[in-house]
């Protein structure tokens, strides 16, 4: 530990070495205005002083982050060049920019708040204790934790809704002519999510689609301990068509001033994506466990510390005649009294000292506020001409049906409502569950976006936070794994790290679940939910029949408007047309009703005193027809359905477990990781002792044609496994 604090050290004893060698030139250099340039100036040094400090309350035990900015302080002009009101998501060293965008905010204090995030205090004003994070709801800062890119799909969302929200008239935190500014260092640049989003930027650009954005690409050389190639991003980004690229020496202040005012102007008037590539350097190592002597020469290390901004800004504020070495050696120590002086306060702040306390931002619920939003008027009519099929009136629908009717009425009754994906448009989805939409409601509302789920994720992100409350769809369930980090580790820890200041609400439709004939394999009828239930915070329904479907998809919407909720509303494929439970009865069509169904509610068919049988999704229809099998020998079972995977429907669960004393659960998803795991414990942990028992599929993943049959739960595996909990 007292290696990386002498580390640390170092930084500053050069820093003063190197002023004290600095004269004043025979000619004056015209350049930054005075009084700014030495604003700037202090806002590289608080940086570094804060990087410092968490270095030394790290050492002492009292500071928990240490990943510095010192290296990068040149990124205060940036936040110089950009206005206040402009939305910013920051790289994790981008202290200079925090600083001097907060210092320009009456009442924000950047050293105590930067302060109160290293030693996780609960009076952390961003984020109340729970990640040290770049993030301020006053001065449009957006928080990011240790992004390895995943926050540039939300930057570029964000860019294309900010036009968008004006022409509809939604009411957005930031004024029309706004530019995103979104940091990531120069390792990031290379992460699929980088490339993926940068990309989907030029591919809207192209279309003529605003995206206000400017990619500030922090280039240090080193992604830890991996050097990037000198010329790699240049040579990366440069030459994209339809991105301007602009380069910067990150430790020449004018150089970046300039550059980032053009590329803040370039992005603002023409409303197009923007890269301002700043080379930096890193002082003192990756964070303060990264022993970089391990990895890098002395000579490297001389060779960054010879390139410390902040001896680049004190020469040309000299060489500028602006002060002189004793002036900026002045500023520098009262400012690291000052931090020291704050140190020592905020460590005696109080910090969460309860999981309840931690947990309150994650899923807020005013069920009555739901409830009262759900039930608001819907304009008539709102049936699409191609939602009734033929034949069959409004009053008995499909699932899939249902969807679209229930879409529709959403979107005929909220503007802030959009819907896309890929084939969401003009096709009206794979399975025609937004047919006509787009016809009704134009393409501003619903339309059809690339072929990447990290992208259509990134747009509800970004159009969440502009004030819309989006329903995208990804195609099929197995596409929901190339991007689940958008849903992880952005969408479900906002709230969380900003203590619910930022909120991005959304509903995610996935069409999943297997059982499809004549369409199958794997990436078509995947049959794994477990890495969606366990994402604190993060709502998952499962419907079974259309009059569910529309219930639950109202109940999610308005939870997502009146909570910010982030919910995955997943539709069961092979459901969607469905409609007998019995050959030919057609009594699988409901009508999608107005009613409200609370999150965490279940729904219970028939009143069968032998067995209840505990089941979701395609396990519901043949639950149902397994239970008229076991009528038939004498056993009475009743079936419940979950309908909401998480939260489980925990008090219904134990009551209808209670009513017969044993519990069968009909769990169509694998054995290992699937949703009967977590019944059996809901269930155990609260108390049941009865009898209990489990059927499921396979652990395996889904095979194309008849093999399929071999590993997915049957009627038969259900009947069976009642038969043997009631005889055993």
């Amino acid at each position: 530990m007292g290696e990386r604090a002498r580390g640390s050290l170092d930084v500053d004893a050069a820093f003063r070495g190197a002023l004290a060698g600095l004269v004043a030139p025979s000619g004056v250099v015209e350049g930054i205005d005075s009084a700014f340039g030495l604003e700037l100036f202090e806002s590289q040094v608080t940086s570094r002083h804060l990087d410092l400090a968490a270095r030394r309350l790290g050492v002492a035990r009292q500071g928990f982050y240490s990943i510095g900015s010192s290296g990068h302080e040149g990124n205060a002009a940036v936040a110089a060049a950009a206005r206040v009101d402009d939305p910013a998501l920051l790289h994790y060293r981008s202290g200079a920019f925090f600083v001097q965008r907060c210092r320009q905010i009456p009442g924000l204090d950047p050293i105590r708040d930067v302060l109160l995030g290293v030693v996780a205090a609960a009076a952390d004003p961003i984020s109340g204790g729970r990640h040290k994070v770049f993030g301020s709801a006053r001065a449009s800062i957006i928080p990011q934790t240790s992004t390895i890119a995943s926050h540039l799909p939300r930057a570029v969302g964000l860019a294309f809704a900010l036009d968008r929200a004006a022409r509809q008239g939604i009411s957005c935190p930031w004024p029309a002519d706004a530019v995103v500014v979104c940091s990531f260092g120069d390792a990031s640049a290379n992460h699929s999510t980088a490339t993926g989003a940068i990309n989907a930027a030029l591919h809207a650009a192209h279309q003529g689609v605003p995206m206000p954005i400017v990619f500030v690409c922090e280039d240090n050389g080193l992604g830890i301990s991996v050097p990037t190639p000198p010329d790699w991003i240049e040579r990366a980004y440069g030459p994209r068509p339809g991105l301007t690229y602009l380069a910067a020496d990150g430790c020449d202040l004018p150089d970046v001033l300039g550059a980032a005012e053009d590329a803040v102007q370039l992005a603002r008037s023409w409303r197009v994506p923007v890269f301002l590539h700043l080379r930096t350097v890193r002082l003192g190592g990756h964070a303060g466990s990264d022993v970089e002597a391990a990895y890098r020469g002395p000579a490297e290390t001389a060779a960054d510390l010879a390139r410390d901004p902040l001896v680049g800004t004190a020469r040309y504020l000299i060489a500028a005649g602006v002060t002189d070495a004793d002036d900026l050696l002045a500023r520098y120590e009262r400012i690291g009294a000052q931090v020291r002086e704050t140190s020592d306060k905020v460590v005696r702040e109080a910090r969460l000292d309860s999981a309840a306390a931690v947990v309150a931002p994650l899923a807020p619920a005013h069920a009555d506020a739901v409830r009262t939003d759900v039930v608001r008027a819907v304009p008539r009519p709102a049936l699409s001409e191609d939602s009734p099929p033929s034949g069959t009136s409004p009053s008995a629908m499909t699932l899939a049906q249902a969807i679209n009717h229930t879409l529709g009425e959403i979107l005929a009754r909220d503007r802030d409502v959009l819907v896309f994906g890929e084939d969401v448009g003009r096709k009206g989805g794979v399975y025609g569950v937004t047919k006509g939409l787009r016809k009704r409601f134009g393409a501003r509302r619903v339309f059809d976006t690339l072929l990447d789920e990290q992208s259509v994720l990134g747009t509800a992100l970004g159009t969440a936070l502009a004030g819309f409350v989006p329903i995208p769809e990804i195609q099929y369930l197995a596409y929901v794994h190339n991007a689940a980090d958008q849903i992880r580790g952005e969408a479900a820890t906002l709230s969380f790290f900003s203590n619910g200041q930022y909120r991005n609400p959304m509903v995610v439709r996935v069409a999943g679940l297997a059982y499809q004939k004549g369409f199958g394999g794997h990436f078509h009828n995947d049959d794994s939910l477990a890495a969606l239930r366990d994402i604190p915070g993060v709502v998952v329904a499962v419907p079974a029949r259309a009059d569910d479907a529309a219930a639950m998809l109202r109940t999610c919407v308005s939870a997502a408007r009146v909570d910010g909720r982030v919910c995955v509303f997943v539709e069961p494929i092979a459901l969607y047309h469905t409609r007998d439970l019995h050959p030919g009865d057609e009594s699988w069509l409901a009508s999608p009703t107005d009613a409200h169904v609370p999150i965490g509610s279940a729904r219970l068919y028939g009143d069968g005193a032998d067995l209840t049988i505990v089941t979701f999704g395609n396990g519901v229809p043949m639950s149902l027809r397994a239970a008229d099998h076991l009528a038939a020998q004498g056993i009475h079972a009743r079936v419940l359905d979950l309908r909401w995977l998480n939260p489980l429907p925990v008090a219904d669960l134990l009551t209808q477990a209670e009513a017969t004393g044993r519990v069968l659960i009909a769990d169509e998803t694998r054995r290992g990781g699937g949703v009967s795991e977590s019944v059996y414990a809901a269930l155990i942990d609260n108390g049941y002792r009865g009898a209990l028992a489990r059927v499921t599929s396979a652990d395996s993943f889904v095979p194309l044609g008849p093999a399929a049959d071999t590993v997915l739960l049957s009627e038969a595996d259900i009947e069976a496994a009642a038969t043997a909990l009631m005889t055993g």
